[in-house]
């Protein structure tokens, strides 16, 4: 029987062996936090309302959760996970079911949570158990099943050898008919070694009640991965970053090699594009289609057209690269770069804060920011926008079709006119007028035997000094 369901995630822990000043679960995997990855999840199933139980530094869990619509329940002292859920009692309401999923297992998929609530409702039960077979179960609380078809979870710490053997592990993530959770509640006792209430004891006590208490096994165990520590941690981004790059190339993505790539799960990313390896695209990247994105290029936060290539070391910040672009190798774009279509820009240029015209090229060896450069520009090697004066930033303006030879520096605030050639080696402080060639530079002087006069000299100085 369907029924509407709640969600509860449980978000109150200190996370003490992950050794960090900021709670574990605000720790982000390939750009999402452990906790949004767990939500989003867990809102798949849209449920009728989704609390998330804080604790330690709740102000920063709540923050982070808040985005989502979730409501939120206080535990001020943290005895267990049975009692988490009793803070949470007033959202429980009875004719429901609830999902209660810890907020340190991150790899857990919509799917596998969609098959887990069909199957406790399709056989009516009391509780569901999301289980999974696991090679090394330590740390796990074990699922021990009666020889009268009762179901126990016995936590790693008060089971014995026998118990310690077993492989199926309790996954941490139930599904209970709320009355039948209301009625378990006030009945679960602290007596144990950490001297806590263990939400595991609700279904001992359903079960020996007679309560239909089922386990659901899940397929993969990677979806039962629990962070409790760093390593847990690179582990965990390890199964997500396979997951990703798995589906990018199911939609036409060629991923050279993914264990040597890094690409943020919110990154979209067009058929047809080749990512060499170590590429790492992170946050709300977009890529269209047949991009080259060559060795060590580090893109964040861009916006990049189709048939763009990014060759090795170049990094960029919130820069947008229109289509048939060129970039690197070991170019910088800093935010609000834009390189319109067909631009070109080569080895060891900065940019910053400039929009790059229209089929422009600069080809090496530049820094230009907070400018605005019209279509056609050719940009020498060596050229420099001095922008910043002490106090502000001034803007640069280079209209379309101007030739800036090479070693120019350009003093802003200077605008160079339509189709103006600028001689290597000038400094430009004024206006350039359209067509027109300016040239600012000192005059060069010639002393004819000016070198061998000094040579000699030199020479005549190291014996003398002869004893």
């Amino acid at each position: 029987m369907k029924k509407p369901l709640l969600t509860l995630v449980l978000a109150a822990g200190e996370g003490t062996r992950f050794r960090s000043e900021t709670n574990k679960v605000l720790h982000p995997l390939l750009g999402r936090s452990m906790l949004r990855l767990v939500l989003d999840a867990g809102l798949s199933l849209k449920p009728e309302k989704t609390v998330v139980i804080v604790g330690c530094q709740k102000e920063a869990v709540m923050e982070e959760a808040a985005a989502a619509g979730v409501e939120f329940a206080h535990q001020k002292k943290r005895k267990g996970t049975a009692h988490a859920v009793m803070t949470a009692k007033s959202a429980l309401k009875d004719g429901y079911d609830a999902v209660v999923m810890p907020a340190d297992f991150p790899l857990i998929r919509s799917a596998t949570l969609k098959s887990l609530v069909s199957f406790h409702q399709k056989r009516g039960n009391a509780a569901t158990v999301l289980s999974a077979d696991v090679e090394n179960p330590a740390g796990f609380g074990r699922i021990v099943r009666g020889k009268d078809g009762r179901i126990q979870i016995v936590e790693e710490k008060d089971a014995g050898p026998p118990v310690r053997k077993l492989k199926e592990v309790n996954s941490g993530i139930y599904v209970f008919d709320v009355k039948a959770l209301l009625g378990a509640l006030p009945k679960i006792s602290n007596r144990n070694k950490n001297g806590e209430y263990y939400l595991t004891d609700a279904i001992s006590i359903l079960s020996a009640a007679g309560k239909k208490v089922s386990i659901f096994k899940a397929l993969n165990p990677e979806d039962v991965i629990q962070v409790n520590t760093r390593y847990d941690l690179s582990r965990a981004v390890n199964v997500l970053r396979e997951r990703k790059i798995r589906d990018l190339s199911e939609n036409g993505v060629t991923v050279l090699n993914p264990s040597s790539t890094w690409i943020d799960l919110e990154a979209e990313i067009g058929r047809d594009t080749v990512v060499y390896p170590s590429v790492v695209i992170e946050g709300k990247t977009r890529i269209g289609e047949r991009c080259c994105l060559y060795p060590g290029a580090h893109i964040i936060n861009s916006r990049i057209g189709n048939h763009v290539s990014v060759f090795s070391s170049t990094v960029m910040v919130d820069a947008t690269i229109e289509d048939e672009v060129i970039v690197g190798p070991f170019a910088r774009l800093r935010p609000k770069t834009i390189l319109r279509a067909g631009a070109h820009v080569g080895n060891f240029v900065e940019m910053k804060n400039i929009d790059f015209g229209r089929g422009s090229k600069a080809g090496h060896l530049s820094y230009l920011g907070d400018s605005e450069i019209g279509e056609g520009v050719n940009i020498g090697a060596g050229t420099i926008t001095c922008n910043y004066d002490g106090v502000k930033k001034n803007r640069t303006v280079i209209e379309a079709g101007a030739f800036i030879g090479s070693g120019t520096q350009l003093v802003a605030p200077v605008k160079v006119g339509k189709g103006a050639y600028i001689a290597a080696g000038s400094v430009i402080t004024k206006d350039v007028s359209p067509e027109a060639l300016a040239v600012a530079r000192g005059r060069q002087v010639e002393r004819p035997g000016w070198a061998r006069r000094k040579r000699e000299k030199q020479r005549k100085e190291k014996e003398n000094r002869k004893p």
